[in-house]
């Protein structure tokens, strides 16, 4: 639970706000940094490889990464399962075989438009790590409150639901 160790889940908070102001005030970017750190770091190791050879000194001390066959396959294994899931549900959204999933999956990718419509990648990744590290926290607090107001917002939910549902059973009693 990152949440209740305080000096941590402030150390984040304060880093994610930080670089959250300095990448907006910059107008920089996490591919911009990412591909500047990286050509910084190889030109780095190639100059120091290649004054290593030079001055006689030992070059630097880089491990040999390679991936073997058998975790090639097993995550080519994980990712078609994963895939050929998404694909049969998708399918069978598309066929009209589960009208609940259909309205479930509309509405979340109507929720993810609009939210995607107020801000860039950035910002959403940024307020999605405050989210994660406060909510818990607030929830933890006030917990008895949320569980109240939230069982009384489901109480009047079902209750709209019940009334649509008999005005659109008498309707139909009516026009049959």
């Amino acid at each position: 639970m990152l949440w209740r160790n305080n000096n941590v889940s402030l150390g984040i908070v304060t880093v994610t706000i930080g670089s959250w102001m300095v990448f907006e005030s910059f107008s920089y970017t996490i591919l911009t940094l990412l591909s500047s750190v990286l050509l910084l770091l190889l030109s780095i190791l190639f100059i120091w490889s290649k004054s290593a050879s030079i001055l006689n000194r030992p070059s630097p001390p880089l491990l040999e990464f390679q991936i073997s066959e058998s975790m090639a396959e097993e995550a080519s294994k994980l990712l078609r399962f994963h895939v050929n899931k998404l694909l049969q549900v998708t399918y069978d959204i598309a066929m009209g075989r589960d009208a609940e999933l259909y309205i479930k999956v509309a509405v979340y990718l109507f929720l993810i438009s609009i939210i995607g419509s107020l801000m860039d990648f950035e910002t959403l990744c940024h307020t999605g790590v405050l989210v994660v590290m406060t909510l818990p926290a607030f929830y933890e607090r006030y917990e008895d409150y949320i569980d109240g107001s939230l069982v009384c917002i489901y109480n009047k939910a079902e209750e709209l639901y019940l009334r649509f549902e008999i005005r659109s059973y008498l309707k139909k009693k009516k026009l049959s």
